[in-house]
């Protein structure tokens, strides 16, 4: 199997990573801290772009891509830290109309969570709310009844204002979240949850390899810029070994990432999440390292992509629920 990009792919990658650039550049990620709402020209210009429909018919007016290509689009959108509700729009854009063309934004929760948290909540439109669904190791048991039972009757979909909710301190300030107290069930949508669970974890996990790509360019950056007794910090072996030891752990979760897009298995993309996280997370931490004083600054973006890192951790499989499945998975 031949996971080497296509030249399609690469555009693809390369000319979302281009959109990105120039519509959402650092001026505009430091303007989103203050006001972290989706930006509703930005997202009907994705919309306009195929960001959403992606992966719908092209007989529906989708672009009729993959899963593989969700993954590389969602990289970028984690690389530059782009803010909104971007893999609930990403998964359902062909259920709630006018996502696909980014006119609406929807959000998407988990229900068997506690406590019920919702992003973006003064940006959506609506709301989808998910419940059961979770995957073991092999493969999914039971009658057809069952299995239908557990695909319609595990989501329920809201508009915005018929949901019951209050504020709740989030540690990313790019995504402002809200506790939900209280959805009305009145509505369900006919959807694959155990599938839309997956999708969901594996597009999270490419936000977050992004992200680990993202902070080992800006320690490598800075590490050739600042100097230390005449000499660029780079040049010194601790600082070579951590900017080292960041690329391996993006690298690793970029096989895991990329593989999982290929697979859909569910041991792969529990993997490709563990170990994306894991990137994530340590590399915004040794990119501070590198960065030293100013790295603590607020100034520095820095401090964003770990915070981004930590609240993308704890969506859709956290590690410890990952190491347990992967490791019943070794022994069944």
């Amino acid at each position: 199997m031949d996971f080497q990009l296509t030249d399609e792919q690469r555009a693809l990658k390369d000319g979302t990573r281009e959109l990105l650039a120039g519509r959402f550049g650092r001026d505009r990620l430091r303007a989103a801290v203050e006001d972290p709402g989706p930006d509703r020209a930005l997202w009907r210009e994705l919309g306009a772009a195929g960001f959403f429909a992606l992966r719908l018919p092209e007989k529906d007016g989708g672009v009729g891509l993959g899963l593989p290509e969700a993954v590389l689009v969602l990289e970028e959108a984690g690389r530059a830290l782009l803010p909104g509700p971007l893999v609930a729009c990403q998964l359902l854009a062909g259920v709630v109309d006018g996502v696909a063309t980014g006119e609406k934004t929807v959000g998407l929760c988990e229900g068997a969570r506690e406590p019920v948290l919702w992003e973006h909540p003064a940006g959506c439109d609506e709301l989808i709310l998910v419940e059961g669904g979770e995957e073991g190791g092999g493969e999914v048991e039971g009658d057809e009844e069952e299995g239908a039972r557990e695909r319609t009757g595990g989501a329920y979909r809201s508009a915005s204002d018929r949901v019951s909710c209050a504020p709740f301190a989030s540690v990313d300030p790019l995504t402002p979240l809200a506790r939900v107290l209280d959805l009305p069930r009145t509505e369900p949508v006919a959807l694959d949850v155990p599938r839309l669970r997956r999708e969901a974890a594996l597009l999270t996990a490419a936000q977050q390899l992004g992200s680990a790509v993202r902070t080992v360019e800006m320690a490598a950056g800075h590490a050739r810029e600042r100097e230390q007794f005449g000499a660029p910090i780079g040049s010194f072996q601790a600082v070579k070994q951590l900017c080292a030891q960041m690329l391996v752990r993006a690298e690793m979760a970029r096989s895991a990432v990329y593989a999982a897009s290929i697979t859909e298995s569910v041991l792969d993309i529990t993997g490709a999440k563990l170990l994306a996280d894991e990137a994530a997370v340590r590399n915004a931490r040794d990119c501070l390292q590198v960065h030293g004083g100013m790295g603590f600054t607020w100034e520095a973006d820095v401090h964003l992509h770990l915070k981004r890192a930590w609240l993308r951790a704890e969506c859709w499989g956290v590690a410890g629920e990952a190491e347990e499945l992967l490791a019943a998975g070794l022994i069944a």
